[in-house]
């Protein structure tokens, strides 16, 4: 049995490792963020130290205790919850895979911090850090623009509206490689119909953004647009020539 100090410090470096990734998802508003890093990693070492020294007094003599098989289960029990933070959006695409990720790492920090193996779970928390903090930024210069793109529009359900779209994107170059209608809305307060249109798209690299949101905005009709998953404002691109 390790002493009491120790299990204490150990409990309180898992908190701070986890709550250091937890921070990053949190400050980009992920469905798991600074809370549920911080438990994941805590339990995770909790149970590694139940797992490694709960045991050692109540087994017979002549038998061993495996401490590697109650930790064996935090693995499983982390995939059903990271799978709660993965989200399919319409148009096929998934968002939540990194905080997913993140949440799997975090838990074998707290595993390594249970154990004692304080170099491993340090030096792990630096990489995922730097993963997702330098990496990301990597990520969204060089490669974010290769993707294909969603695009959601809300509009007044008009006949040629679809085709005005079409005509639109095509004048910008943009592929569209697949299109999704909703069920038309009807709204009391204005009398009109309003239907979402979610298309997946292939965008050439020399895209601007805010000449196809201005472009769009200025159709008639259109109430809202949403890029890849976020809500572009109306008033921000209105007035853009």
């Amino acid at each position: 049995m390790i002493p009491y100090w120790e299990i204490a410090l150990r409990l309180l470096l898992a908190v701070f490792l986890g709550g250091l990734v937890g921070f990053e998802r949190e400050s980009h508003n992920r469905p798991a963020g600074f809370r549920t890093h911080i438990l994941v990693c805590t339990g995770s070492a909790l149970i590694m130290m139940v797992s490694a020294y709960g045991f050692s007094g109540q087994i017979g003599e002549g038998f061993e205790a495996d401490p590697g098989r109650i930790a064996a289960g935090v693995v499983t029990g982390i995939g059903f919850l990271g799978a709660g933070t993965i989200l399919q959006q319409r148009g096929g695409l998934v968002r939540g895979l990194t905080t997913a990720a993140s949440i799997w790492v975090v838990s074998g920090v707290g595993l390594a911090v249970g154990i004692g193996f304080y170099l491993g779970a340090v030096v792990a928390t630096v990489f995922v850090l730097i993963s997702l903090l330098l990496l990301g930024r990597v990520e969204k210069t060089y490669f974010s623009r290769r993707r294909l793109k969603q695009l959601v529009v809300t509009a007044v359900d008009q006949p040629g509206l679809l085709g005005r779209i079409g005509a639109l994107l095509g004048d910008l170059r943009i592929n569209i490689r697949k299109v999704e209608l909703g069920d038309p809305e009807h709204q009391e307060l204005e009398n009109v119909d309003l239907i979402t249109i979610d298309h997946l798209l292939e965008v050439p690299l020399d895209l601007k953004l805010n000449r196809l949101f201005s472009r769009l905005y200025n159709l008639k009709g259109v109430r809202e647009i949403q890029w890849q998953g976020e809500p572009i404002r109306a008033e921000d691109y209105g007035d853009y020539v």
